[in-house]
Parts: structure tokens; C-alpha cells; sequence
């Protein structure tokens, strides 16, 4: 029998209070404030965030370095980003994300390709600036093609103190009209990689937008309908999905970073007439930074499932005259009858199936929608890295009584997953095996176990067969959840 709003708020009460109990006194106290359920008319979901981890507890988050090189650097293709310190960070973070692109690779591309200055002993002591001045020579003669560089900062850069803005600017003089950009994202800043995102959002701003030369690229002609699509990392082919809907609405795509982007993109970015952000977390900064400076308004854009893309599109298109507003209706219109398609084939396999969700940036959010279109309930969500802001966002997606949990713990994480038992468990690859030995069916939601697109009507189609394929695989009857086995 379905459980009632208030009995649902009751039993996550009752679970995160026996949760805390594992906890020392001083340390539960501080994790309760991150624990909560969602109360309809609430201006937020309740929990504190972004504050620093606990010692002692098995965190899911990242550093400011995987923030700055993992999300926003590191898929602009057409620029080389050097690991500048120890080897390890750099492996860690080589090609650990799936942003498609689209070039020669080692040619005029280079997101797989990983740059580290690997260093030793004697660089901690004697400092790294000349082996970085001389990493930027090697890589100019290696890969000539290379239309700039990022000097992605360790946390050994900060510790002793090496001067890589400097080298940033010599090296700037020395080839003239490439763009070198140093990034101060040493791992040990602030509390996530959320800081990351910020500070890589800064480079752009001081480096690439307060540098270029306005008459950069003549060759650029605007027109009333150019747009910029900010925050899309083209995980599985995402942007591509997205920007098939943008140009059928007879909108003119400058720029998409940093998926599949460009440095010249970024550069020309300036002159759209609309910024469209998908992921509000790692480039609202920049978006605001536009805004202001600029005068280029920011929308957000959600483009799981069909519902909310639907009402982004419309929403986008109300920026723009009648001529956008009437194509954006053709789009809805040309795509439904697939929607209408997809979900007649999955809604009934999928109605009532319980989703428990624990993601980074936008996706605790996002993604809610597109479970709801298939007749899924979201019952539990949470962030690795959110800030007040996003779980205000999240106060229009999800219901009353869900459960939140921010930096959730892998231990509260299981715990919560045994008491409610959902049919799904979205997460991250830190989480998935976890999940999937304890026989409830799991997908990987940082970059769609190795699926995608989701975004767009192409990736909703996607998205659905893939949540479907992983409830309804046969291994389930053969690996029990504790809970099965009990019973």
C-alpha cells in the first residue's frame, strides 16, 4: 500500500534519526543539519550545504582541481590543459569523463590527451616555473596546432608558491595570439570541487574575455538570433542533442562550451544575444559576469525529458519575436507524437517504480522530470556539491515529503537505500558496485554508463530505455537484496 505524504515524512524522520545514532554525539549534530525531508512552501529543501566534509566519513565529493580541469577546462578541445604537479591528479582525471568531440585528436584536438608536468622531489624544493616555461615550449613544437593553453594548478603549486601567472604572461609574448590561462584550482581549496568551478569561471573572465582583442575574429557577423549554450559538457553527445532543438527553433549557436568547444567560441561568446545555461552550478558566475558586463540576459534550460523541455523551449523562445515563438511550437509539436511514443512503450513497465537519486551538479534536480514523465517516483535526492541556491532550484521539481541529503555519506547512503528500498539507485561510479552488489538495480548518472545523450527528445528515448533495461534486467533474480533475502 502507498505510503501517505505525512506517513512518508514520519519514516524519514524516524531513519535519519537511527542513522545519527552511529555518529559520535558532536558529529551527528553537525550532520543533522544535512538530513532532511522537503516540506511543500518551503523556500529551500531544509539541509545545510556546501560546507566542508568530516573527517572520519567516506565523502563523495572532488577538489577545486577536478572542478576547474575535469569539468569546465578540460573539454574545451582545441586547447591544451596541463596537470601542473604530481602525476597522480592527472590520471585520475584523464579522460574520466565522456565529452564527445568533434576533430583530429593530437591534431587540433586533445581532450583525451593527458599533459602533466609530472612533478618530483627536486620541483617541490627548487619550485616548477622553469619546467613549466619549458613544458609550454615542447608542447608548441609537438602540437603546433593548439589554439591555447591551460595551466591546470596542484595542490603542491600553491603550497610552495610558484608564480604561474607570470609564466602565463611570458609565454603569452613569446607566441604571440595564443591564449595561455593560469588556473589557481589547487585541490586543497575550499570544500568540493564546487570552488573549482568558480575560479575557473574567474580565468575566463580575467584571462580569455578582459584579454582577447574585440576585432579577434572579423570574420564574425551577428545576427538578432545568436545564442550561446553555457554549462553543457556534451556528456555521451548531450550538446549535440540540445543544439538540434536550438537551430529548429531558428536560433544561430555561437558558441557551446565547454563541451565540443572551442576557445574561439568562448572568445565570441560575448556577442550573443541570449546565454542559455544548462548546468546552473559550474557557470552561473559566468553567466552573471555577462550579464553584467555585457548585458547579455542568462536563462536556465532543462532539457530531460519531454514535460521540461517542453517548458525550457518555450521559455527560451519568449526571449526572442513571434517568428521563434511559432517555431518552438513547430519543434513541440514535430517531436510529441515520439514522446507520446516512447512513453506508451515504457510508462507502463516503469509506473510507480521508486528512484533514488544522488548526483552532482544539475542532475539531483534535472532529472527529476524526465523519471516523472515515465511514471517514476523520486523519492530521495541530494547533492555532492550543492549550495543554497540549487536546493532552492530543487523546491520546484520535487514532491512533498522527499527525502534530502546533502554530502550524503556512503554510509548513510546504504542505510537509507535499505529502509526505502527503491527500484533505482542514480548515482556516481563510487557508488554503483555498492548498489549493484547489494541487488538494486543502479545507473551511473555523472555520464549515463556509457550511454547518452539524455538531453533532448533524441536522448529522452535513450534515457528511457536505459532505466527500463536496468530495472527489468533478469540478473536482479539472481542477486537479492538484503532486504529480499530477509524476506
Amino acid at each position: 500500500m502507498t505510503a501517505t505524504v505525512e506517513e512518508r515524512k514520519a519514516a524519514n524522520k524516524a531513519l535519519i534519526d537511527e542513522v545519527l545514532k552511529a555518529y559520535p554525539e558532536k558529529m551527528a549534530k553537525r550532520r543533522a543539519k544535512h538530513l532532511g525531508t522537503f516540506e511543500d512552501g518551503k523556500p529551500d529543501c531544509g539541509v545545510k550545504s556546501n560546507i566542508k566534509s568530516l573527517p572520519g566519513v567516506m565523502t563523495i565529493r572532488g577538489c577545486a582541481y577536478a572542478g576547474s580541469k575535469g569539468v569546465v577546462w578540460g573539454p574545451i578541445k582545441d586547447m591544451i590543459h596541463i596537470s601542473h604537479g604530481p602525476v597522480g591528479c592527472g590520471q585520475y582525471s584523464w579522460a574520466a569523463r565522456r565529452n564527445y568531440y568533434i576533430g583530429i585528436t593530437g591534431i587540433d584536438t586533445f581532450v583525451t590527451m593527458q599533459f602533466t608536468s609530472d612533478f618530483q622531489e627536486k620541483d617541490i624544493v627548487f619550485g616548477g616555473d622553469k619546467k613549466l616555461d619549458k613544458i609550454i615550449d615542447e608542447i608548441q613544437e609537438l602540437f603546433p596546432l593548439n589554439k591555447g593553453i591551460s595551466i591546470q594548478s596542484e595542490c603542491p603549486i600553491g603550497l610552495i608558491g610558484d608564480d604561474i601567472e607570470a609564466v602565463s604572461k611570458k609565454k603569452s609574448k613569446e607566441y604571440v595570439g595564443k591564449t595561455i590561462v593560469p588556473v589557481r584550482c589547487e585541490g586543497f581549496r575550499g570544500v568540493s570541487q564546487s570552488l573549482g568551478h568558480h575560479l575557473a569561471n574567474d580565468a575566463i573572465r580575467d584571462w580569455v574575455f578582459d584579454k582577447v582583442d574585440p576585432n579577434k575574429h572579423p570574420e564574425f557577423v551577428s545576427t538578432p538570433y545568436d545564442v550561446a549554450i553555457i554549462g553543457d559538457y556534451n556528456i555521451g553527445g548531450d550538446a549535440w542533442s540540445s543544439r538540434i532543438l536550438l537551430e529548429e527553433m531558428g536560433l544561430r549557436v555561437i558558441s557551446q562550451w565547454s563541451g565540443d568547444g572551442t576557445i574561439a567560441e568562448i572568445e565570441n561568446t560575448p556577442k550573443a544575444k541570449l546565454n542559455v545555461l544548462h548546468c546552473y552550478r559550474s557557470m552561473n558566475y559566468i553567466s552573471r559576469h555577462m550579464e553584467e558586463k555585457y548585458g547579455i540576459p542568462w536563462v536556465e534550460y532543462n532539457f530531460f525529458g519531454p514535460t521540461m523541455i517542453e517548458k525550457s523551449l518555450r521559455e527560451i523562445a519568449s526571449h526572442f519575436d513571434d517568428t521563434i515563438k511559432a517555431k518552438a511550437e513547430e519543434v513541440i509539436a514535430k517531436y510529441r507524437p515520439l514522446m507520446e511514443a516512447v512513453v506508451a512503450r515504457f510508462k507502463p513497465r516503469l509506473q510507480g517504480k521508486k528512484v533514488m537519486l544522488f548526483v552532482g551538479g544539475l542532475r539531483p534536480r534535472h532529472v527529476i522530470g524526465a523519471y516523472e514523465d515515465l511514471g517514476m517516483d523520486v523519492v530521495g535526492t541530494g547533492y555532492e556539491f550543492g549550495h543554497n541556491d540549487d536546493y532552492q532550484r530543487t523546491t520546484h521539481y520535487v514532491k512533498d515529503g522527499t527525502l534530502i541529503y546533502d554530502d550524503v555519506t556512503g554510509y548513510e547512503f546504504e542505510k537509507f537505500v535499505e529502509q526505502v528500498q527503491p527500484d533505482l539507485v542514480g548515482s556516481g561510479i563510487k557508488e554503483k558496485y555498492v548498489f549493484q552488489k547489494m541487488g538494486v538495480p543502479f545507473r551511473q548518472m555523472h555520464s549515463w554508463d556509457y550511454s547518452g545523450p539524455y538531453h533532448g527528445y533524441d536522448g529522452f528515448a535513450i534515457f528511457a530505455r536505459d532505466m527500463d533495461m536496468a530495472i527489468s534486467s533478469p540478473i536482479w533474480a539472481l542477486t537479492k537484496a538484503p532486504w529480499k533475502k530477509a524476506a
